[in-house]
């Protein structure tokens, strides 16, 4: 609870959490705007996919930069040093740290997501489980860059060296990724489907993307040719918290490994 409190008061003095959070709700006030002219059936399921791929692009590099200046500010303050020297191991330190973290940016996204939702309600007919799972798919995807940017934050030793990290993180899912994918795309076979589906879904914005286009109906696994059902050899809930827990997991794993003491500026 210290750490979250703490986490809070630094936030609040700051700009960043709240840049982060004032580019969400615009781009959400802009999606909904936009999709006035839906119908009121149907055009909930548009607002949420399109909502989700416009802020896709935006939830993962603010996260990876709330994460990792979170961390990194405390090397500039020398409260890390204090901390580890009154035998505090870094592990313990990243743990509550990272609770602190995910508690300041989640609480604000979620309450946001609750006003957006009452805004809804008087354009379009809800579904209270297809926004569910657009709100878990938002706070998965939350919880991951979090966790990346705070490694990042623990192995870097300067904001340059957090902005060159971060960049390349966010092209490498957005693009590399995909890109590197496709060149062993011809070599797919039935034999080892099911290898390049994992590694396919390693990306946590692949992942996060097929759990919330089946969970809301707009993807069907209806028809499905025999390759493709041997790729989707498992639940997209599956493929999302197999994710979740191993870039938890790498994350943390790396950032106690390979964390330093100190930063400069």
């Amino acid at each position: 609870m210290h750490y979250i409190w703490k986490e809070w008061k630094e936030n609040i003095r700051g700009k960043g959490l709240w840049l982060a959070l004032s580019i969400i709700v615009l781009i959400s006030i802009s999606i909904l705007f936009r999709s006035t002219a839906l119908s009121y059936d149907n055009g909930f399921y548009v607002l949420i996919i399109n909502l989700f791929d416009t802020i896709i692009y935006f939830i993962p590099i603010l996260c990876l930069f709330i994460g990792a200046f979170s961390i990194f500010q405390e090397k500039e303050q020398k409260t890390l040093i204090m901390l580890l020297t009154k035998k505090e191991h870094y592990a313990s330190f990243l743990m509550k740290k990272s609770i602190g973290i995910y508690g300041v940016v989640l609480a604000p996204l979620l309450v946001w997501f609750f006003i957006y939702l009452l805004l809804l309600k008087f354009n379009f007919q809800l579904d209270f489980k297809g926004y569910f799972i657009f709100i878990l798919a938002i706070v998965c995807m939350a919880l991951v860059f979090l966790q990346i940017g705070a490694a990042i934050g623990s192995f870097s030793r300067s904001r340059m060296q957090i902005i060159g990290y971060t960049i390349f993180i966010w092209f490498y899912f957005f693009f590399l990724h995909d890109f590197i994918l496709l060149s062993f795309l011809p070599d797919v076979s039935h034999e080892n489907v099911k290898l390049f589906s994992a590694v396919y879904f390693l990306n946590p914005l692949q992942a996060i993307r097929m759990f919330i286009e089946t969970g809301t109906g707009v993807y069907s696994f209806g028809h499905m040719s025999r390759l493709l059902q041997a790729f989707m050899w498992t639940k997209p809930g599956f493929f999302l918290l197999g994710n979740l827990v191993f870039w938890l997991a790498l994350s943390s794993i790396t950032a106690v490994i390979f964390h330093r003491k100190e930063g400069y500026e």
